[in-house]
């Protein structure tokens, strides 16, 4: 991929369009951006407020149907709180998976992304932020949904300078792959951000006793909190999906612009 997918993914088709939250770009700088990689560039949707400066920066990690319509209205909704807010297609070398409606064929795509690739885009993203001169890099953030969710927890162990997190319903534990080598729990003994991890008791594929590994897999000091909806699915969050719960959704959110506070992000 040289640019980003428009619209929704097709294989969320069709969308919910009932529960979908539209933010628009009033006074808001929003739209694709070039990210200098070590090997060219990859296409990333960035959003932050229009004539400000020294802005905290939140990476907003994509599900498994990339840098699609959804992912990039929550750029600007932390936009219009006032932060800078990017998403890095992370897909761009191995497939357009938001233009791909059969699931069969978006989990090979998926699978061959690997994770280093993952941290040094993200890195890159860090880095092009700083330079535009309108960010503070040293408050830096990141969250992320489902297969952005464990993404979130691998690079706050891979970088420090991540000042806080939050994790939407993503994998602590799975099998590991060449490409994959860790989950969350193998590598949490390096987090020293605070993460706060929001999952669903009704998620079939996240159990929560892996949530209580992850707990005891944290080192001792760690602030990372975890709350857990009773009644909501995975992708709760989705609200262009039948699995969101607009509550559940909404508390979320709020809980999580609280922590980047919190915890000197913003």
């Amino acid at each position: 991929m040289t640019t980003l997918a428009t619209g929704f993914a097709l294989s969320v088709q069709p969308v919910q369009a009932q529960s979908v939250v539209t933010t628009d770009t009033s006074g808001l700088v929003a739209g694709e951006v070039q990210i200098p990689v070590k090997d060219g560039s990859v296409p990333a949707y960035r959003a932050m407020p229009e004539g400000k400066k020294d802005l905290p920066l939140v990476l907003v990690v994509q599900e498994i149907f990339g840098v699609h319509e959804y992912i990039k209205d929550v750029c600007r909704r932390f936009a219009k709180l006032g932060y800078c807010a990017i998403a890095v297609e992370a897909f761009a070398r191995q497939g357009n998976v938001a233009g791909v409606s059969d699931m069969a064929q978006i989990r090979p795509i998926v699978n061959a992304v690997p994770d280093a690739q993952v941290m040094s885009d993200l890195d890159a993203a860090v880095a092009y932020a700083k330079g535009t001169g309108s960010v503070d890099t040293s408050k830096l953030a990141i969250t992320g949904f489902c297969w952005g969710g464990r993404i979130t927890w691998l690079y706050a162990a891979h970088n420090p300078a991540v000042k806080a997190g939050g994790a939407w319903y993503g994998r602590v534990v799975g099998d590991k792959t060449e490409l994959q080598p860790s989950y969350p729990v193998d590598v949490a003994a390096k987090i020293s951000a605070p993460i706060l991890g929001l999952y669903g008791a009704a998620d079939t594929g996240i159990p929560v006793d892996t949530l209580d590994q992850m707990k005891k897999a944290l080192p001792a000091g760690n602030k990372s909190e975890f709350v857990i909806y009773p009644d909501a699915p995975h992708a709760f969050h989705a609200d262009y999906r039948p699995s969101y719960r607009e509550a559940a959704a909404k508390d979320g959110w709020t809980k999580l612009i609280a922590w980047f506070k919190t915890h000197g992000v913003a």
